[in-house]
């Protein structure tokens, strides 16, 4: 039996999507014209959003050959009057999977860098054509590349690249793909009418391939502020992202070279003529304190050295091992590898410590870590039982990992940093709710900013009844970083606590006419997939939204109680007029007499101080939310 030795080879991301791009909604012509369209808008209010400009977005989809069947090939464009993007990182923004600026610790509706590439991919696979993007971030020239992308090489190729003179600022995408419009359709134009509902201070038109117009103007004029790039909370900490942190803060030994020398010289004062070992170590002495980093690590080489500028200019620094106190150094003039002893207690060795083995504990987390303080850095690490001048370059891999648990089970951290998020606000969802549904009852709540794994979140949700709202519901429209989802709804986090929700306590039966709004805006949404559709589980998330929904729902209570009583009389009254004039025909009847009792001032009494109640129940209604509102 003869053997086949196997190989194995490396792909590239764009190679890996391209064989998994359902993965990332593009898994069919009708899913991927949706997907394609959510992400290139939500690319644009991103940009604007950034950079605080008041978003003008439009969609146009038009078909290549408007007789043809779906599927078949469709120009999708997005343009948007945001900042663009300069000309030197176009062809990578498009042409290369898993690049952009969504990376940071701060949120925002993309997260991977990946949906508008992956729907330059797709449209490419289906129809071979590039990508035409036309881009001016300066309001004088713009640049237009026409991208295909090397799949195997996850790199741009350039076609055509031309300028043209510009007044305004801004970026347009157009691509060729296949799609079904046909069955497309109605979630696209769903997808741009709640994204206006959570994007308010966004004017967005949709110019369909039927020649329709969907135009949906602002109705907020202000844009919420832009969220920060924070640094990391300690609950979200791996070890992986530890010994990162660790490389990152450790100084790296500066290469011995002529420029290197000649900085030391200036730095010293020095000329360029010959100066001895020890004049230039007691002008050091003199300059310690103002000299730069760099400098002090190459003074304190040649401390254990002892050589000159001369000297040192011959030779290349291999190793600084601090355990054994040896300082190896490759001698070109000998060529051959020699080292030194260094003493422990020179005032040069700290410096060389403090360089190759990096921070202490307690200055790591209070320089890396967000909302971590000197006192609760050494409490922490009492807890976590590390010294708290360990230096951060000597953990051995055990002690990475037990710092990592400690970091996890620590309850005594400040919740995160919510600077790094930009909710809506619960007076624009107001606005958005009334504007889109005119309801007779309206209430919203922004929750507090929490936290799952080490990144913050903010839960908002609105609740309204009546108005124009469809009967059966409740109607549920779910948001992440104010993307509208609207695919996968069953497995979703929002859905499970909607659907366990007891709604009869709350005084509502059957199936009436209300609505609930829920936004989820994090740092990172823990979505299923990276179609960016639902919304994991999270413990600590599906509480927050059963609090909020909670809270919503005590409200609606006291709205329907009260409207109840409010029917009531106004039934009460109703039976009146219908019953009494007939008891008092009756009456009058039985008692022989001919003239009727006169029944009816006591009658018009009563009614009017039913109605009168009934007014001021309403009235009383509508006076709370105007002061809720104000």
């Amino acid at each position: 039996m003869s053997s086949i030795k196997e190989k194995f080879n490396q792909i590239s991301p764009s190679e890996f999507f391209y064989s998994n791009r359902d993965l990332a909604g593009f898994s069919n012509p009708t899913r991927s014209l949706y997907t394609a369209v959510r992400e290139f808008v939500e690319n644009a209010l991103d940009a604007c959003d950034q950079k605080g400009i008041l978003p003008d977005v439009h969609l146009t989809i038009k078909a290549v050959d408007p007789d043809k069947p779906d599927p078949k090939p469709y120009i999708l464009t997005v343009k948007d009057n945001g900042p663009g993007i300069d000309a030197e990182h176009i062809p990578l923004a498009f042409g290369t999977v898993l690049y952009g600026s969504k990376f940071g610790l701060k949120q925002a509706r993309g997260m991977f860098g990946l949906g508008a590439t992956m729907a330059i991919l797709y449209g490419q696979i289906t129809t071979n054509k590039p990508v035409i993007v036309k881009s001016s971030s300066d309001g004088k020239i713009q640049n237009q590349f026409e991208i295909l992308l090397d799949i195997q090489k996850n790199k741009p190729v350039i076609v055509k690249h031309t300028t043209k003179e510009v007044t305004k600022t801004g970026l347009s995408v157009s691509i060729y793909l296949e799609g079904d419009y046909s069955k497309a359709g109605n979630k696209i134009r769903d997808y741009v009418y709640e994204t206006s509902l959570i994007t308010p201070y966004a004017s967005i038109t949709f110019n369909d391939p039927k020649e329709q117009k969907f135009s949906h103007p602002r109705f907020v004029k202000e844009i919420p502020p832009p969220p920060t790039i924070i640094r990391p909370h300690p609950h979200g900490i791996d070890v992986e992202r530890i010994r990162r942190m660790i490389v990152e803060s450790q100084f790296e030994i500066p290469t011995i070279d002529d420029a290197m020398i000649e900085k030391v010289r200036k730095d010293l004062g020095l000329s360029v003529k010959k100066f001895s070992f020890t004049s230039i170590m007691d002008k050091a002495k003199k300059k310690w304190k103002t000299l730069p980093r760099q400098v002090r690590v190459v003074i304190a080489l040649m401390s254990f050295l002892k050589m000159d500028f001369e000297k040192l200019n011959k030779i290349r620094i291999e190793d600084i091992d601090m355990p054994n106190k040896k300082l190896s150094y490759w001698d070109f003039g000998d060529s051959q590898s020699k080292s030194v002893d260094m003493d422990p207690e020179s005032e040069y060795y700290k410096q060389l410590t403090n360089t190759v083995q990096g921070e202490p504990l307690t200055t790591f987390l209070t320089k890396r870590f967000q909302r971590i303080g000197p006192t609760t850095a050494v409490k922490f690490a009492e807890f976590a039982k590390f010294k708290p001048e360990k230096r951060m370059g000597t953990l051995t891999n055990q002690e990475l990992v037990n710092l990592s648990d400690a970091l996890q089970k620590f309850e005594d951290f400040m919740a995160p940093d919510s600077s790094c998020l930009a909710p809506l606000g619960a007076e624009p969802l107001e606005k958005g709710i009334k504007k889109f549904f005119n309801p007779d009852f309206v209430a919203v709540v922004q929750r507090p900013a929490s936290a799952y794994s080490g990144f913050p979140f903010i839960i908002e949700m609105g609740i309204a009844y009546g108005g124009d709202i469809k009967s059966g519901g409740p109607h549920v429209y779910r948001y992440a970083n104010r993307i509208p989802l609207l695919y996968d709804e069953g497995s979703d986090v929002v859905l499970k606590v909607v659907n366990d929700t007891d709604w009869g306590r709350y005084k509502v039966k059957g199936e009436p006419p209300f609505i609930i709004v829920s936004h989820i805006c994090s740092t990172r949404i823990p979505y299923k997939t990276a179609g960016k559709e639902n919304v994991a589980d999270r413990q600590e998330i599906e509480r927050e939204l059963r609090l909020a929904l909670q809270f919503l729902s005590r409200k609606l209570s006291s709205f329907m109680s009260k409207r109840g009583q409010a029917e009531m009389a106004k039934k009460r009254a109703n039976l009146y007029a219908k019953y009494i004039p007939m008891i008092a025909e009756f009456c009058t009847e039985l008692s022989g007499k001919k003239k009727e009792p006169n029944y009816k001032k006591m009658l018009e009494t009563e009614i009017a101080s039913e109605n009168k109640k009934a007014v001021k129940e309403e009235n009383e209604i509508e006076s709370n939310y105007k002061k809720k509102r104000e």
